[in-house]
Order: structure tokens, then C-alpha cells, then sequence
């Protein structure tokens, strides 16, 4: 499961916004719908998930209906803001949302549906396990309005995948991919390296096969080792190696150049499309400080400035909507400060870069240091953008702190 909820202040409990709050209704709308269910626990994952001997007081069968409450919930809540509008982009993520019914997730689709609508051209994604994706499950997802799948595929090597906790086999990704192109689904592949015993022969297996399935959309993250998880309790018991940041940093620089050979774009340091009608949207409204309410256990919020987030236990979560209240657990509301480092962190990360313009005042100069040592491109910040190089992208974090500390 996930570490502690962060602090903040009460939330109330009919989930009202403050009556202070200046809600823009041009700014996009999205919603995240989280599913905590999983059949194991990965070694690598801190989100808030649970298996079944985790679920006592809480059935998966009955998730779809609670979780509409809480829909209909943030319906009244938005629309007595005077902030209802339509969804630009839905998310369905976990925890492994194929592990329900495919009919349970397009119950919950169309009770978001009803609720907000969907603006043209919504994109509509669900996460899936390789494992959870049949041909049946993939035409039930587009007949309810799904456009795209974003498969977990994390590697295809064996012994990689098992020291991350994962059951799939590496043909069934194949499977998967095959039946969501079969039924008119987008499709997106996840990797993660730098695995304990990850070679870089093993990292360049996984770049051929992911780019042998023809996908439209890839997601590579470095492993990080969260508190908590079972691959931090090995590291710390020493049986298994802590990941070598030069051996990352070969991965990545492999995959950048493998999928831009492809004809992929990088558009956010960790992601690549094949066009920019193939970016995920939905992560770049999360990027882009657009307006979203997260729904589940654990789920967080943003609408105008105001953050939010829910109990994580399914239990508690459901005991707060049948009792027709508000599943959040706290609020807050992230000062000037804050929310410009915020903005830096996320907008550095992106191929068009920040506005020199919305640096803070006095850290604006220090653009100049950042090309003299390769991080930001000069030409770029001609222009008043700080885009990042490629050995930027390898050291985005070192570049945030220059820019706001």
C-alpha cells in the first residue's frame, strides 16, 4: 500500500469548494478513476493498492456503484461552483483496472459520462496487465467509449520481469496489443529499467520488442526504490543490488535514440509518440495545471489552485459515501511560492519547455549557466523557453533546483 496521506486541512464533508474559489471554465476538465484492486503486489510499487487478503469490509464487485456515488457526488459539487464542465480526457488507472469486468468499467464510464459528458474528441484511456487483455475485453472497452489502452509491459526479458514482481509472460504483451488494434483502441506500452540484474544487452531486447509491436505511444521510467516496498526491504537486506544511476543514464540515452531512429518524439522526458495526436493527454493535462478530480481510494484532486484527496482504504471509502458524505480526507491550498516550483518541475519536463518568463524573477539569469554546462538548449532560450538537452533531460531534477532555489 501507499505511505501516508500528506498533511493538510479538514475537508468538509459534503466536499463543497470554498465559495472563494475562482473557478475558469476554459480551462480543460479531467477525470481520474482509480482502481485499487491487484492480484499481487509488484516488489517496486508504493501506489495505493491492495489484494484480496487486503480487502476486508471491501468487495470488488461492489466498486463500480460506489465509486459512481462518488461521481454523482462531484456533479453537485461542480455544478453548485458553477465549474461543471465536460471531460477533455478520463483515465482509468490502478491497481489494474482489467482486473474487474469490462462491463463494471464502462458502468463507471458512462455514470462520468452522464455526469459531465465528454468533450469532442475526448481521448479515454485504461490501464491493463498483459494478462487481463482478451479480444472480448478489448471491444467492450471501445464499444463503451474507450480510445485507448496503456499496457504494462515493463520488459520483455524473464528474469527482468521477475525481479520486478511481475506475472505476465512477455508473449502475452503481444496478445494484448493484438486484440486492442483488433478492436480500434490506441495503444500505449509502459517499460520501467534498471532493474536489479538489468543488463543494457537486456534493456536493448526490451527496445526491439517494444518497437517490433508497433504502438503509437511509449512510456520509459527509471526504477526508483520507494520506502516501504518489498524491493526496498531486499536493497536494504542487501539481496539485491541498488540501481546504478550511470547504468540508467546508458538506458535511457539508448532508448531516446532507438525510438527517435523509429520515428518517436519525445514530448515529456519520460514519454514518446509517434505524433503529437499520439501524446497522452490526460498526463499532460496533470503537467499543464488543468483542472481534474480524482475518483477512489486514495485518489487526489486539483480544481483552480484547491487540492484535495480521498481515504485510501476501500472500506473507509465506501463507508463515507453510503453515508452520503465526501470521501476526502484533506484539502490545500498551495501558496504563490509553491505553486511556481510546482510549475517549473512540471513544464521543465516537457519538449516545449517553460517561459524564461515564468521563472521566478531572480533566478532568471542563471539560464545562462544551465547552456553553458549542456542542460538547456541555447537556441531555445534565444527565444525566452528553457528546453531541455538531452543531457538536461538526464539531469532535470539538478535543473529544477537552479531554477528555483
Amino acid at each position: 500500500m501507499a505511505g501516508p496521506l500528506p498533511l493538510g486541512d479538514p475537508a468538509p464533508a459534503d466536499g463543497g469548494l470554498p465559495a472563494d474559489l475562482s473557478v475558469d471554465p476554459s480551462v480543460p476538465f479531467s477525470a481520474y478513476l482509480h482502481i485499487p484492486f491487484c492480484r499481487v503486489r509488484c516488489g517496486y510499487c508504493d501506489f495505493n493498492t491492495y489484494t484480496s487478503g487486503e480487502l476486508r469490509g471491501a468487495k470488488q464487485e461492489d466498486y463500480a456503484d460506489i465509486l459512481a456515488a462518488e461521481i454523482f457526488l462531484a456533479r453537485r459539487v461542480l455544478s453548485d461552483a458553477g465549474a461543471l464542465r465536460p471531460m477533455d480526457t478520463v483515465f482509468f488507472g490502478g491497481g489494474t483496472p482489467t482486473l474487474l469486468p469490462a462491463g463494471d468499467l464502462a458502468r463507471m464510464l458512462d455514470a462520468a459520462v452522464s455526469a459531465f459528458g465528454l468533450a469532442d474528441g475526448a481521448e479515454v484511456t485504461v490501464e491493463a496487465n498483459p494478462d487481463t487483455v482478451t479480444p472480448e475485453v478489448a471491444r467492450t472497452l471501445a464499444d463503451a467509449g474507450v480510445t485507448r489502452l496503456s499496457i504494462g509491459m515493463q520488459s520483455a526479458v524473464p528474469h527482468v520481469l521477475a525481479a520486478l514482481d511481475r506475472t505476465h509472460r512477455p508473449e502475452n504483451v503481444r496478445t494484448a496489443v493484438e486484440a486492442a488494434k483488433g478492436a480500434g483502441l490506441a495503444v500505449s506500452l509502459d517499460l520501467i529499467y534498471g532493474a536489479p540484474g538489468e543488463s543494457l544487452a537486456d534493456w536493448e531486447a526490451s527496445l526491439d520488442a517494444v518497437l517490433d509491436l508497433e504502438s503509437d505511444h511509449i512510456s520509459a521510467y527509471a526504477l526508483i526504490i520507494e520506502d516501504g516496498t518489498k524491493l526496498a526491504r531486499q536493497i536494504r537486506r542487501g539481496e539485491v543490488p541498488t540501481p546504478d544511476d550511470d547504468l540508467q543514464a546508458d538506458m535511457y540515452e539508448l532508448a531516446d535514440s532507438r525510438l527517435a531512429a523509429a520515428g518517436f518524439e519525445w514530448y515529456e522526458v519520460s514519454n514518446w509518440a509517434r505524433s503529437a495526436d499520439r501524446r497522452s493527454r490526460h498526463n499532460l493535462a496533470y503537467w499543464r495545471g488543468s483542472d481534474w478530480w480524482g475518483f477512489g481510494p486514495g485518489a487526489h484532486s486539483h480544481v483552480a489552485g484547491l487540492r484535495w484527496w480521498n481515504v485510501k482504504h476501500p472500506a473507509a471509502y465506501a463507508q463515507r459515501l453510503a453515508a452520503s458524505e465526501s470521501p476526502a480526507a484533506g484539502t490545500e491550498r498551495p501558496d504563490e511560492e509553491s505553486r511556481m516550483l510546482e510549475r517549473v518541475l512540471l513544464l521543465s519536463r516537457l519538449a516545449e519547455g517553460i517561459a524564461v518568463a515564468d521563472l521566478p524573477a531572480g533566478n532568471r539569469a542563471r539560464v545562462a549557466g544551465l547552456i553553458a554546462g549542456g542542460l538547456v538548449d541555447p537556441a531555445s532560450a534565444v527565444r525566452g523557453r528553457v528546453r531541455l538537452t538531452l543531457r538536461g533531460r538526464l539531469l532535470a531534477d539538478a535543473v529544477v533546483r537552479e531554477l528555483t532555489d
